[in-house]
């Protein structure tokens, strides 16, 4: 059992089903609001949180500035992509895990059920626990 300090977007569709399979598995959670949370004090916090991956891994990608185009991942530095999350967290890819001081994004459930262990919680099908259903509808991720 771990104590997972989960940061998400509340009424996220899939971060909803992501914390039942953390507590399925005997986890317990500590929930934060990530777009209320105060980034703007806790920058070097959320630039943990993205490890080694590439930059435009670190992004929502239902995020309506991403979504439209307004907004490139792919041409960003890493200090203008946490300053546009740090302006407008919907930006920021979900959710962000802490255990123990270590420090995680997105829900690969691989990857957490190796770093973490889900047991008989982990879900068998290929589920897509991180794509937001709404990307294949005219909506957006909206804050």
């Amino acid at each position: 059992m771990a104590i997972v300090h989960f940061y998400e977007k509340p009424g996220c569709f899939n971060n909803a089903r992501q914390k039942q399979i953390l507590v399925a598995a005997g986890h317990l959670l500590v929930v934060h609001d990530l777009l209320q949370f105060p980034w703007k004090d806790n920058r070097q916090r959320l630039r943990s949180f993205f490890a080694d991956l590439p930059v435009p891994q670190w992004f929502n990608s239902s995020a309506p500035a991403i979504k439209s185009g307004e907004l490139d991942p792919l041409t960003v530095s890493e200090t203008q992509a946490i300053e546009w999350m740090v302006a407008n967290p919907i930006l920021i890819r979900r959710p962000l895990l802490e255990v123990d001081g270590r420090r995680r994004v997105g829900f690969d459930i691989d990857n957490i059920d190796a770093w973490l262990g889900l047991a008989e919680a982990k879900p068998h099908a290929n589920l897509d626990l991180e794509t937001c259903p709404k990307l294949h509808q005219t909506q957006a991720c909206q804050p």
